[in-house]
């Protein structure tokens, strides 16, 4: 009798699986942990994840719902779609009802299900988070990069899409848009967004707005395009960023109603998938929406550090020489190290991969390569997200200072201490340049 191996063949796996591996944020972060564990002092500016706690109302209201078992709607809870609307309203101007609204077990699987109902072409600007691409490319949808430039702080411009839908107009196309953006940190002006909306107008483009940064937006004056391009834009977010419960799963889609067929096949697929999202995460989810004086105060206090610890490691980093633009939300910067490219070729690095690898072994400072986002593997480009700093230390101590208090260099000092030493050891490693370089 013939025996079934364990190890089947590649032939038996789906081609558009073969060849994949764990997305690199996750397994940054695996492999930092098993450093770690070998003695070492890692640093880890890797996995995007909020250093800050879940805001303390909205824990309680999750020990207050633990008992909640049962399977819940598959679009999700009743009233949870209900302050998910009227928090949508009244942050971002997007009018929309509740049924207009989609729950999922984060955001990145209703990413997934849009991709999988949806049947067009899959634009993608160039840097983007990691999985945009290879969850269209695992469903076997036709993947377009749109590259983006430094020039143009990496932001798309209306130019790049409008020369690249006029060779096909009527072809059907989603837009992937994220802002403020992961990997760079820099986000949109709404004249900007306006002048985008006009070239997904003329060509019927429908977009996917991930905005699941918009309440990280340090001047707290984020635009959503929503508003300009009501009848084709689906906004997608959660609460693991601004709310710091990435480990909780909740994301959310807000969709017109023009384009209700797409969400309601979603829901017919997450029917027979996941069914519905945990009922005591969504529960506690609607006070997050819901808001509130503790909330604001914590997002403020958020928006605060972030900014102040961006700006500082920005200024670490322009003084060896790195070219890096200061981040406007969010925890990324997307730094680009073209300047030291031939002392580092004198080491044998001359790709991103080459030189986060290197970083690694040598300092312990784990960041992510450029290539990972998009980016030619020669572009010596790389993601780094600065929050390894004990966020709950953060926000107590913010609590006692008064509120307009600016911070300083010793309060990131005290208080977030690894990214900068983190930052220091990035410095001390680059190779000097050669004089007259």
């Amino acid at each position: 009798m013939k025996k079934l191996c364990a190890n089947a063949p590649q032939s038996q796996l789906n081609p558009n699986v073969q060849g994949l591996t764990a997305s690199s944020t996750i397994a940054i972060q695996e492999r930092c942990r098993l450093m770690s564990l070998e003695g070492r002092d890692i640093y880890k500016l890797g996995l995007g994840q909020s250093p800050f706690p879940v805001p303390e109302s909205v824990t309680e209201e999750l020990r207050k719902n633990a008992f909640q078992k049962a399977y819940l709607p598959v679009k999700g809870l009743p009233e949870l779609r209900q302050a998910v609307a009227q928090h949508h309203q009244r942050t971002f101007g997007i009018e929309c009802s509740p049924e207009n609204v989609l729950i999922g077990p984060g955001s990145k699987e209703l990413m997934f299900l849009m991709q999988l109902v949806y049947n067009g072409d899959i634009l993608i600007p160039a840097p983007s988070w990691v999985s945009y691409k290879p969850q269209a490319q695992i469903i076997g949808r036709n993947v377009v990069p749109l590259t983006t430039h430094a020039k143009d702080e990496w932001r798309l411009t209306p130019e790049q899409l409008e020369a690249l839908c006029k060779e096909a107009p009527d072809r059907p196309r989603l837009l992937i848009l994220n802002y403020p953006s992961n990997p760079t940190g820099r986000t949109y002006t709404r004249t900007e967004l306006k002048a985008l909306t006009e070239v997904a107008k003329k060509y019927k483009i429908i977009i996917l707005s991930d905005e699941i940064y918009a309440k990280l937006n340090y001047a707290n004056d984020h635009s959503s395009i929503v508003p300009l391009h009501p009848d084709g834009t689906i906004f997608s977010g959660g609460i693991s960023k601004w709310c710091g419960a990435g480990g909780w799963r909740l994301g959310v889609f807000v969709v017109p109603e023009c384009l209700r067929w797409l969400l309601d096949a979603m829901a017919a697929v997450a029917s027979e998938t996941f069914t519905s999202t945990s009922a005591p995460i969504q529960y506690a989810a609607i006070k997050a929406f819901q808001g509130g004086p503790e909330i604001d105060e914590y997002l403020m206090h958020s928006r605060k550090t972030l900014k102040a610890l961006g700006d500082t490691i920005v200024k670490q980093l322009r003084a060896a020489d790195v070219t890096v633009l200061s981040p406007q939300g969010g925890f990324y910067i997307f730094p680009d190290f073209h300047v030291h490219k031939k002392t580092l070729r004198a080491r044998g690095i001359t790709t991103s991969a080459e030189l986060c690898e290197r970083l690694l072994e040598d300092t312990g400072v784990a960041i992510l390569p450029g290539s990972d986002f998009g980016r030619p593997p020669e572009e010596l480009t790389a993601r780094l997200a600065f929050v390894d700093f004990d966020g709950t230390r953060v926000l107590k101590t913010l609590a006692s200072l008064p509120m307009d208090e600016e911070i300083g260099k010793e309060f990131l000092q005290e208080h977030c201490r690894p990214v900068l030493r983190a930052v220091e050891l990035i410095c001390a490693w680059l190779p000097q340049k050669p004089p007259g370089s």
